[in-house]
């Protein structure tokens, strides 16, 4: 009897599923440059970064964003620059395996060549590794750990926790570690933390009543004789990006003057090297750099932009602060060398290694506690949804697969004439071919506010929805941007002028041939509420109903916005 293509690929599944896995090593004919991995050592002080790993645990597939648009005078600068302009700007020969690391050109082929990337098991390799050449190392987590997975959800974000102890994390911040709740969020520093030795840095997060600091604004460690602090930088914006509700007694905002307080405080102590441990993303990080002294370098996190090396920024005292960004999903290792000579840092190094599962075998230990902390979920983990004949993507400026896909099943489960999906940029990558399991679903949206809502909405409404969110976006201030992308419109065709003023961005929305009405009502489906009480089934239900039905998802068709007032060949983008 023979078997048809999507049969075959279900039966696959299934075999994975029970363990029979394949080894990917012997079906890909990728390899890296000789040495590839050799990082040597080119200071006494070293620092490793992660962030923005979002709770993925095993190696995925991730494809890095086609569209990165920098506003006035961000335009065609690192981070946003994208594919061949990426290479250009820092050297990298395409075809070459940085290329794929790093951009997203040809990324199937590449992606079917080298593998997938991350996990933890394989990333815990690596960091022993650069530890082993760099004694007294120290290992930075900028935060978005605790969120991102299914188990990451079902565990109130244990899994996670002790993954990055097992992983031998020194220092972190946060942003969506606070989802968990404040409670949750502090027992965690408090007891598995401590008991751990991790330190939990936030200068940011002050007491709403007393302005109190809730965490330590900074931590000084030791390194071969050098003092060095790790200043924390917390999401800004997470009460108002995320619900309020979760962290109702903690206040956070980007805070200058109290950075420039306690890098100064530590100074004073005697560091000789001052860095800060960021979630506010790269452009704000990039502001930041500019207007406070004394910082030697910041490790950036939130908009998981892979730099490859660092932008040199001038400081108000004429020193030169190093602003990186270490990507996201577990992808990415920074490394940063310092060389401290008499109190003085003389010289500097940089690499960000992206960790490829296929050639890093993975460490034993680590990954037999990410086999314990799967194994009460793995049949739930595993349940074929439906298979993918597309190639479903979410990172983006506008739009990607994956959230068109969540809003056509909103759409069509509940009812709704246009649908909403935020503008995440967390969620892993499926290739044509691959199974779409309830794993890789809560990939895309396990969040611990998860309703999925339908609302009565006039036209005039839905366009100052999009009007507000598209200003987090592009504006021109940095302290201004909240990260993330634009939210995802399903039904509604509309033109984006990123580059327009405040309020008049958005025109030209169209809904089924005809003009968006401001004063007619429509339904418009959507999902993550951030008012407290919201009600609602949770949006995973609602896709996996939807996958269930079709059992095959074949030509999704992307609602990308027109872009105008844009120059034509803007670095940042690629349509």
């Amino acid at each position: 009897m023979s078997m048809t293509r999507r049969e075959f690929l279900q039966v696959l599944a299934a075999a994975a599923a029970s363990g029979m896995v394949l080894d990917s090593r012997s079906v890909l004919a990728g390899s890296l440059p000789a040495h590839y991995y050799d990082a040597p050592p080119g200071g006494n002080v070293s620092l490793m970064h992660i962030t923005d790993c979002h709770a993925q645990l095993k190696p995925i597939w991730f494809r890095e964003p086609n569209v990165n648009l920098g506003i006035a005078g961000m335009s065609g600068k690192v981070p946003h620059l994208v594919g061949e302009n990426f290479l250009k700007h820092y050297g990298i020969k395409p075809g070459t395996v940085d290329a794929h690391a790093f951009s997203y050109l040809d990324f199937q082929t590449a992606a079917k060549t080298y593998g997938k990337v991350g996990g933890f098991a394989h990333l815990k390799t690596l960091v022993d590794q650069v530890r082993a050449s760099r004694p007294g190392s120290l290992l930075l987590d900028g935060g978005d750990t605790w969120q991102g997975s299914a188990t990451a959800l079902w565990t109130n974000a244990q899994d996670m926790v002790d993954a990055c102890i097992q992983l031998g994390v020194n220092v972190m911040t946060s942003h969506w570690e606070a989802m968990h709740g404040a409670k949750r969020m502090t027992e965690v520093i408090e007891n598995d933390f401590k008991k751990a030795g991790v330190e939990f840095v936030a200068q940011n997060i002050v007491t709403t009543d007393f302005g109190d600091q809730v965490f330590k604004p900074y931590v000084m460690k030791e390194i071969n004789g050098v003092q060095v602090a790790i200043v924390g930088q917390a999401f800004p914006y997470t009460p108002v990006a995320n619900p309020r509700y979760m962290v109702p007694d903690w206040s956070f905002g980007i805070r200058d003057d109290n950075m420039q307080k306690w890098v100064d405080e530590a100074r004073a102590k005697g560091a000789k090297v001052v860095v800060v441990l960021s979630h506010n993303g790269m452009d704000v990080d990039l502001k930041l750099a500019g207007r406070v002294s004394g910082i030697d370098a910041i490790f950036g996190g939130h908009t998981h932009d892979g730099v490859y090396q660092p932008v040199p920024v001038k400081r108000p005292d004429g020193g030169t602060c190093l602003v990186t960004n270490a990507g996201s999903n577990g992808k990415f290792l920074g490394v940063m060398d310092f060389d401290v000579k008499d109190g003085k840092i003389k010289g500097w190094k940089y690499r960000l290694l992206p960790v490829f599962a296929n050639f890093l075998a993975p460490d034993a230990k680590m990954d037999a506690l990410i086999k314990k902390i799967r194994a009460p979920y793995e049949s739930k983990l595993n349940e074929v949804l439906a298979i993918s004949d597309d190639f479903l993507y979410r990172r983006g400026n506008f739009n990607g697969t994956w959230d068109q896909l969540i809003l056509d099943a909103i759409m069509e489960v509940k009812g709704a004439d246009a649908a909403f999906s935020p503008g995440f940029r967390w969620g892993t990558t499926i290739l044509p071919g691959e199974a779409i399991t309830m794993e890789l679903l809560m990939d895309q949206t396990a969040i611990t506010y998860p309703q999925s809502t339908l609302t009565p909405m006039k036209g005039e409404m839905i366009k100052t929805i999009m009007e507000d969110v598209c200003d987090n976006l592009f504006n021109p201030d940095p302290y201004y941007q909240q990260g993330g992308d634009m939210v995802r419109v399903g039904g509604i065709q509309y033109t984006v002028n990123p580059n327009a003023g405040m309020g008049s961005r958005i025109s030209d929305m169209m809904l089924n041939g005809k003009a968006v009405d401001p004063n007619k009502t429509y339904k418009v489906g959507g999902w993550a509420p951030v008012a407290e009480g919201a009600q609602g089934v949770p949006v995973w239900d609602v896709v996996a109903e939807y996958l269930r039905a079709k059992k095959t998802i074949k030509g999704v068709k992307l609602n990308q916005p027109k872009i105008v007032g844009i120059p034509k060949k803007d670095p940042g983008v690629v349509l």
